[in-house]
């Protein structure tokens, strides 16, 4: 098992580089994540997080199991993402229900993924209808 190292001041990094964030509601905990995120990964995490807070202006926001999640009302969710060592991958927790269907398939049912890597050119507007279309959807209990 890899062992979380330490890259100066600031969280660790757990395997993989997702940065290990202490577990709490709202958006200082998922601002504490973005910042840690190492590298080019952090502007991706702000990028991500502007395009769901400006697609869905009233989310709610939480740090669980070391990655961001968002949901309509801090108790579901639709959304999380987190860093691996060659990109940042996206989780729609309801993505089979999305048009269309986000590319990464999961070992879950309904999860479905977009892995973002450091040269990949963002599609905002398909994000963007993403969110809009996952908002609207019943929230997954976690």
């Amino acid at each position: 098992m890899t062992q979380p190292k330490k890259n100066g001041p600031g969280p660790t990094l757990l395997s993989g580089g997702n940065p290990q964030i202490p577990k709490g509601d709202g958006d200082g905990p998922v601002q504490d994540y973005i910042e840690a995120m190492p590298g080019w990964k952090s502007a991706v995490g702000r990028r991500l997080d502007d395009l769901v807070v400006r697609s869905v202006p009233d989310v709610h926001k939480a740090v669980k199991w070391n990655q961001p999640f968002y949901g309509p009302d801090g108790k579901t969710w639709f959304l999380s993402f987190r860093c691996y060592t060659a990109y940042v991958q996206v989780q729609f927790l309801k993505g089979t229900s999305l048009d269309p269907v986000p590319p990464k398939p999961s070992k879950h049912d309904e999860v479905r993924y977009l892995d973002i890597h450091e040269d990949d050119e963002l599609d905002e507007g398909q994000l963007r209808s993403w969110l809009e279309q996952t908002a609207q959807l019943p929230g997954v209990t976690m």
